[in-house]
């Protein structure tokens, strides 16, 4: 029974934080939208090509922070030692300031060589400038989110996420048009506005910090507490293993995140010398990351939020040594995020040209093609992330590495031969993009399988899903075109053929006995859906 009351409260826990992602996204692709329509293709795509460079340059300083800290700090606390949970804390501090700030000088200083050199686009640079100091300001924010992550609490991260995507939204959109106007007469207006668009990324960072750290003035009492305890082992080798910690996750969100700056980077090499100009590179890499990769991310964030709270309640089982409880976790986590990413890959593949048209006004046969060409990556992406998180959690980080590793040297093969020998352009990027993150699954589960002798169970989790996301995404398509034969309108169509189809999968999902009642009752909203179970004949 406190096994059973454990997992329920850290699935609500990553429900939560997954919620607060989910959210996150959804008012990226929204205001994406607006401000994709004000940069043009081309604007977007020196904002992609700068938002890569900087996602780099965050991974390797101090994106990984929050979550070397909150496991850290995890173990202290189940150990019983908040002294040396508070020096955790302490030295996270300390490695945030330097690593981010060195980051930020780096990029600031290095942006015209960076943008021109690696990835044959000028006018990147401007953009890369603008958001780079976010990186300091991100590293320190992350301590922060560490430290109440590592005391089960998700609230702190959850809600400063929304407001930090909030800020950034609508700076975003406001600087991006008045960017744009104002630097109308310029040599190349749309790098303007995308520098405009980045602005949005450091002031939604900022008001994220402003909230946290009042949030740790008002946990001032607790720390001190934990500091007066005493601590167990010193700074320096709290600050070890800190880095210990810190490092491995570093590489593998590094190498696991590289892949779309390799794409980037290759397209605007290989296809500038095919002809292709600045103008039309960066309109077709709009398309690709600006659409098709902010659609498919969307449900991916749930893999992150769910991943990013397993990783301390794993920590917290394997110190008890619950290894059935760390196996009945990641049974869970998977299962939940399969039962999300599964339906949300087939709706993009059935409703691809709709869902286009209805987000971004496009309705061009190309963008339409490459969602339904790339919508299993939705799977495959959710399922690495969260495998990653697991290794991550039992002390297997190097594997991770390693797996990005192989993956990223396959990805960039097959992307090189299908842009350069088959000549299929931007559509070999989506294919790259899917069979990536479908290597880093393959890799990860049987590093998995051999550290914990633990198998997926594979009907309800994969099997039934699939079947039932396939059934609703005919039955979603057939109704989209029902309706839209009786009422021409894209929207109300898409809007209502998606609600359906949640439904029909819902009732599906339960006929097919896919979900256990005992599972059920330990997710989220699930007394709800046992209820609904029992009324359905």
């Amino acid at each position: 029974m406190k096994q059973q009351r454990a997992s329920s409260n850290f699935l609500l826990q990553g429900s939560i934080l997954a919620a607060a992602g989910l959210i996150v996204r959804l008012i990226g692709l929204l205001y994406k939208i607006p401000m994709t329509r004000i940069l043009g293709d081309e604007g977007i795509g020196y904002y992609n090509t700068a938002y890569e460079i900087y996602n780099i340059g965050l991974i390797l300083s101090s994106y990984s922070l929050p979550l070397a800290v909150s496991k850290l700090i995890a173990q202290k606390e189940q150990e019983d030692r908040p002294g040396d949970a508070a020096r955790v804390f302490n030295c996270g501090i300390a490695v945030g300031v330097f690593s981010g700030g060195l980051m930020t000088a780096l990029l600031i200083f290095g942006a015209n060589w960076i943008a021109t050199g690696i990835f044959n686009s000028p006018g990147s640079a401007l953009p890369l400038r603008v958001m780079a100091p976010t990186i300091l300001v991100f590293a320190v924010m992350g301590v922060f989110r560490g430290y109440f992550q590592g005391h089960g609490n998700m609230i702190p991260t959850s809600v400063s996420q929304v407001i930090e995507q909030v800020v950034h939204a609508g700076v975003s959109i406001w600087a991006s048009y008045d960017f744009m106007r104002r630097f109308a007469q310029s040599g190349n207006p749309a790098s303007y506005g995308a520098a405009g668009g980045t602005l949005g990324t450091l002031a939604g960072a900022l008001a994220a910090f402003l909230l946290l750290a009042f949030l740790m003035f008002q946990e001032r009492g607790n720390y001190r507490i934990a500091r007066k305890i005493g601590s167990v082992q010193g700074y320096g080798e709290i600050m070890r293993l800190l880095l210990l910690t810190f490092a491995p996750i570093i590489l593998s969100q590094f190498v696991y995140q590289l892949s779309g700056s390799v794409d980037n980077s290759m397209f605007g090499l290989i296809m500038g010398g095919k002809g292709l100009d600045e103008s039309q590179r960066l309109s077709l890499l709009g398309i690709y990351g600006g659409k098709y990769r902010l659609l498919t991310n969307v449900p991916v964030a749930i893999a992150s939020s769910l991943g990013a709270s397993m990783i301390p309640s794993i920590v917290i089982s394997r110190v008890r040594g619950e290894q059935q409880e760390v196996r009945q976790k990641i049974y869970m986590t998977i299962k939940f995020n399969m039962l999300i990413a599964i339906p949300c890959a087939a709706g993009m593949f059935f409703l691809a040209s709709p869902v286009m048209q209805l987000v971004f006004g496009d309705g061009r046969a190309m963008t339409a093609r490459l969602l339904m060409l790339g919508a299993s990556a939705v799977i495959f992406f959710s399922l690495s992330t969260v495998t990653n998180a697991v290794l991550q959690g039992i002390d297997q980080m190097r594997k991770s590495v390693t797996h990005s590793a192989i993956s990223l040297v396959i990805h960039a093969g097959l992307v090189y031969v299908m842009l350069e020998k088959l000549e299929l352009g931007v559509y070999g990027l989506v294919i790259g993009n899917v069979t990536f993150a479908l290597v880093v699954c393959i890799l990860n589960w049987i590093a998995i399988g051999r550290a914990l002798d633990y198998r997926q169970e594979v009907r309800t989790t994969f099997l039934l899903p699939f079947l039932a996301s396939l059934i609703m995404g005919v039955l979603a398509l057939l109704i989209y075109r029902g309706l839209y034969y009786l009422l021409p309108s894209n929207t109300v169509c898409v809007l209502a053929a998606a609600a359906l189809a949640v439904l029909i999968y819902g009732v599906l999902l339960l006929k097919l006995k896919a979900v256990t009642e005992p599972e059920l009752r330990r997710m989220p909203f699930g007394g709800l859906l046992l209820k609904l179970s029992r009324i359905l004949p």
